[in-house]
């Protein structure tokens, strides 16, 4: 566990105490849906890329096939390596 300190101008944090998200558990929430936005941003500026590239969308076929490859990747990787943890 990362224990983090963090400085708010006090009226921030008053307001944030008295709402409840100074709790682990609401701060954690937090990150968690920061982190999901941000990722959602960066899915979109690669699909706007693409796009303004002209590259043609891979058909669900194609798109299963990579996801089938890249697993078969990993699996292989972590045989390999010692205390390989299993996800």
């Amino acid at each position: 566990m990362t224990e983090l300190v963090v400085n708010l101008p006090d009226d921030l944090a008053q307001r944030a105490k008295d709402t409840g998200l100074l709790t682990d558990s609401a701060i954690q929430r937090l990150l968690e849906e920061a982190m999901r936005r941000d990722a959602g941003r960066r899915l979109m500026q690669v699909a706007e890329r693409l796009h303004a590239a002209g590259i043609e969308p891979m058909s669900d076929d194609e798109i299963v096939a990579e996801v089938k490859a890249a697993r078969a990747e990993r699996r292989a990787r972590e045989a390999q390596a010692p205390n390989s943890k299993r996800s």
